[in-house]
């Protein structure tokens, strides 16, 4: 039992441990930067409509530069820009890829802090087409090489490296490899306009405030700056700050450059840690109550002999001091051979955590906390009892006791039914996510972007040549079966678009916004798209200013029939040609919003292979890729995998607490085997009296398990409510979700019935085997 007791409470605090390292990690989001209380980031709302609210994480360029001149409260400015899609670097004739690039202001590395290793910042600002790289990005694209001075081309500008930098850390929003400054954008005459329009939200602003400052007057002093220089601006746009520190958690932006995670994940995986050691530590206090008759001489002979109960009560404590340690020395082992793994599955490189002062306090506390449960109740008990009563041949454990017991028993099952339930629930979510029609096929459809940035002063006409030819030749391959151009990201289409749209019988102040996807003539019949009604777009040039909306579209706008041939504005004046049934552009979080689909050509390549092509497929839209792109990598994406990856965070949480269900269900199990071998020993005797007098092996482990299948049945009662109100909480956030069957929960409780069962039979079935004369002998 002593090994159970170590196992069962080691494997629980490895557990804890590493929830308690994931929730420090996200709970320390961007709080190592110094004076982080006093920085804000400026938050763009912008009414739409009556009905309509945008949220932004960006604001104008110029709104900064007044705002650092006309509000006293503010003692600094610092601005970036998160580079859009890849960012393409030329290293001689080494074409380098990089995903996470910004482009940072000479303000940036005053408000936040970076730790040089290399170069300087001051080199960087001087120039504006200098790069900063992290050491681990410089490894990667130099070697052992020295990288300060090397010099990277990006688009027709040649770039030098001026400075390398610590990595920054696994719970900072600022993770990006390549820093470049905005001046080398405002160099761009193409782009400097951007940097003067008050209607330009292209710009992530975080400000400095003095300490105490009011963030209503700082935000309100925002609005009026904006007001007063935005002719256009009619008061739908205000502004509001958040912290540094709160930006991590926020969930209503309509997108943003920084990762993101929902507070209530957090607070799930925080008692998940606590439940964990609860049912750890109830193992503890279960067997070493069961155990106490088997001390009862042993205590009983150190009363007589003088021992008070104050020094039997620390020798106990002690006892269970020694355990916790030795069942903590066993967590840190699995939490140091888990790490790797930990940090592939959660994608967070973390530090050595016990290095960490947050995490040895953690660690600390965990060691405390299983201290205190295991100890206390068990040593009072096995110090109190009157030792002439065992003696007089009576229990030294009352009625009292075993209830508690059995509380306790019925606590760790209920917790694991609620674990179970919660693993099935998010598992059929994430299932009917997996297969649920969202109104296209996107099996075997892969997708890629046209590098606009490639033509010679954004040619357009020039552009539009190389499209159709590049086009025409991907069709013309045996692997390919259909090709298309649409404007990119259909899978979670990320643009809306508000204001120019207009159509018969729509009110004056009514102003929706609309998802404008671009598509060409074979898009539909690519990606299977189902018509509601009319048709979809031709090639015939009478098209070109043809629309077709999707239902909820025609819902919104309040159409009248017949919808087809009405006059629909959208920058030009154009006419409904067709409605196409709803389908799934955003995640499943989101509900299907209207959609305009106009007969344009976008920058967005998709070509569905044919059965059993797909590397063929990829290997000769890479070649043509390169005969017109030379210089540019062939960056490509399957639509089934960008998406699962809609929905990573979800399956990880999914594995994550499957993983941490089966844990605390092996140390139910551990507990249970304990005390069904501890009920098996009292009862040996028994045991060998009913089978002399006739009783069958099922009499024996009928008599065995009863008491152990009841306390799982109770534990399944008083867990399924709460199981269903928790993931019934859970599955508010997705739009589309499953029903709770009850036969969910009726599973959830038949599993944690047969892992007990499976358990207790093994004891049960073993002291009904043995010897009755054996366990009679000594009588």
């Amino acid at each position: 039992m002593t090994f159970i007791n170590i196992a069962g409470l080691g494997i629980g605090m490895a557990a804890a441990v590493l929830i308690a390292i994931w929730v420090q990690n996200e709970l320390s989001f961007d709080r190592n930067q110094p004076g982080a209380d006093n920085i804000y980031r400026i938050k763009a709302n912008i009414a739409i409509s009556k009905s309509e609210n945008w949220v932004w994480e960006s604001s104008p360029y110029i709104l900064g530069e007044f705002a650092s001149r006309e509000v006293p409260q503010i003692v600094g400015v610092a601005r970036m820009v998160s580079h859009s899609g890849d960012l393409h670097l030329l290293d001689g004739s080494k074409i380098i890829t990089e995903t996470k690039a910004a482009y940072v202001d000479e303000g940036w590395f005053k408000m936040f802090r970076y730790d040089f290793v290399d170069g300087s910042r001051d080199a960087f600002v001087k120039n504006p087409f200098s790069i900063i790289l992290t050491q681990s990005t410089a490894k990667k694209y130099f070697g052992n090489q020295e990288a300060v001075g090397k010099v990277l081309r990006i688009g027709t500008n040649n770039y030098q490296v001026q400075a390398i930098v610590k990595d920054y850390p696994a719970n900072s929003s600022f993770r990006y490899n390549v820093l470049l400054p905005i001046a080398a954008q405002r160099a761009n005459p193409n782009e400097k306009k951007n940097f003067t329009e008050w209607g330009n939200y292209n710009f992530i602003t975080f400000l400095k405030l003095r300490p105490h400052s009011s963030i209503k007057t700082v935000s309100d002093a925002l609005f009026t700056i904006q007001h007063k220089n935005h002719q256009k601006d009619n008061g739908s746009e205000k502004f509001s700050l958040i912290n540094l520190k709160d930006m991590h958690f926020e969930t209503d932006l309509q997108s943003s450059a920084f990762l993101h995670t929902n507070r209530t994940i957090v607070n799930v995986f925080i008692v998940l840690a606590v439940l964990l050691l609860i049912i750890a530590c109830i193992n503890y206090v279960n067997l070493t109550t069961a155990r106490a008759s088997m001390r009862s001489k042993e205590v009983s002979v150190r009363k007589i002999v003088g021992a008070c109960r104050g020094q039997l009560f620390s020798q106990f404590m002690s006892e269970s001091l020694v355990l916790s340690l030795l069942a903590l020395v066993l967590a840190l082992v699995l939490v140091q051979l888990s790490l790797p793994w930990f940090r592939n599955f959660t994608d967070k490189q973390f530090e050595n955590p016990f290095g960490s002062p947050v995490v040895l306090l953690i660690v600390g506390a965990t060691l405390l906390i299983s201290f205190l449960l295991n100890g206390i109740y068990p040593a009072v008990l096995l110090s109190s009892f009157n030792p002439m009563n065992v003696f007089r041949g009576k229990s030294m454990l009352n009625f009292k006791d075993t209830a508690l017991r059995r509380t306790l028993v019925v606590m760790q099952f209920a917790i694991s039914v609620v674990f179970i339930a919660g693993t099935l629930v998010i598992y059929r979510q994430l299932r009917f996510i997996e297969t649920m029609d969202p109104g296209y096929n996107r099996s075997q459809v892969l997708s890629f972007s046209f590098p606009y940035w490639t033509i010679p002063h954004f040619d357009f006409k020039k552009a539009g040549e190389v499209l159709a030819n590049v086009k025409q030749e991907l069709k013309s391959q045996a692997a390919t079966s259909d090709v298309s151009m649409a404007s990119g990201g259909l899978v979670n289409f990320g643009s809306f678009s508000a204001g120019g749209f207009d159509w018969t019988g729509r009110p004056k102040d009514f102003n929706p916004s609309f998802a404008p996807l671009q598509a060409d003539a074979d898009f539909q019949k690519l990606m299977q798209l189902k018509m509601k009604e009319g048709r979809w777009f031709s090639n015939d040039i009478a098209d070109k200013k043809a629309v077709i909306l999707n239902e909820t579209a025609v819902a919104l706008t309040g159409l009248r029939e017949p919808i087809i041939g009405q006059r629909f504005v959208h920058g030009d004046t154009g006419f409904i040609v067709g409605v196409v049934k709803d389908f799934h552009y955003k995640s499943l979080h989101d509900k299907i919003g209207p959609m305009i689909i106009s007969n344009s050509t976008g920058e967005g390549f998709y070509i569905r292979t044919r059965p059993g092509n797909n590397q063929a497929a990829i290997a000769a839209a890479g070649k043509i890729w390169k005969q017109y792109f030379p210089n540019t990598p062939f960056v490509f994406e399957f639509l089934d995998e960008t998406y699962n990856n809609l929905y990573k965070s979800e399956q990880q949480s999914s594995a994550l607490i499957t993983f941490f269900a089966t844990i605390a269900i092996i140390i139910s199990a551990l507990g249970l085997l304990g005390l069904a071998a501890f009920t098996a020993g009292q009862k040996v005797k028994e045991i060998g009296i009913r089978k002399v007098l006739g009783a069958s092996v099922q009499h024996i482990i009928r008599l065995l398990s009863v008491d152990f299948v009841m306390m799982v049945c109770i534990a399944s009662i008083i867990a399924i409510p709460l199981a269903y109100w928790t993931m019934n909480k859970w599955l508010q956030e997705f739009a589309y979700r499953i029903n709770l069957s009850w036969w969910i929960f009726a599973e959830s409780a038949g599993i944690a019935l047969l892992i007990a069962l499976i358990t207790v039979s093994f004891q049960s079935i073993k002291a009904a085997l043995a010897n009755p004369v054996n366990s009679l002998r000594s009588e």
